[in-house]
């Protein structure tokens, strides 16, 4: 992601639950970095961002519906796609382009 952009992403990975946390000081001027119950998502900056044709992050939720609802009201538009395991997820772009699947519970082998 640009510089620019940290504080949107930060923004909106706190509607998945995540908190900005410090990374080490040799990398503060290269990422940003969010954190929920010791799972990191590290946003690194470049000056000209390129989304990943393939691949994404999946984060599960704990309460689906009103994170989605969080992220319309925050002007994200979530698509939500067909269930997995008997259970609704969903795909949205975050403010740096990246893809992140929203799940509202994780594959069975995880649970």
């Amino acid at each position: 992601m640009r510089p620019a952009d940290v504080g949107a992403c930060v923004d909106f990975f706190a509607l998945l639950g995540f908190a900005r946390v410090d990374p080490p000081e040799t990398l503060r001027d290269r990422a940003a970095w969010v954190e929920r119950d010791g799972t990191q998502v590290h946003l690194l900056f470049v000056d000209d961002p390129v989304t990943p044709p393939r691949g994404h992050l999946a984060v599960v939720v704990d309460d689906y519906d009103a994170t989605l609802a969080a992220l319309r009201d925050a002007g994200f538009d979530p698509d939500p796609r067909q269930q997995h395991w008997g259970a609704p997820r969903a795909f949205v772009r975050d403010p740096s382009g990246a893809r992140v699947e929203v799940m509202a519970s994780p594959p069975p082998a995880s649970r």
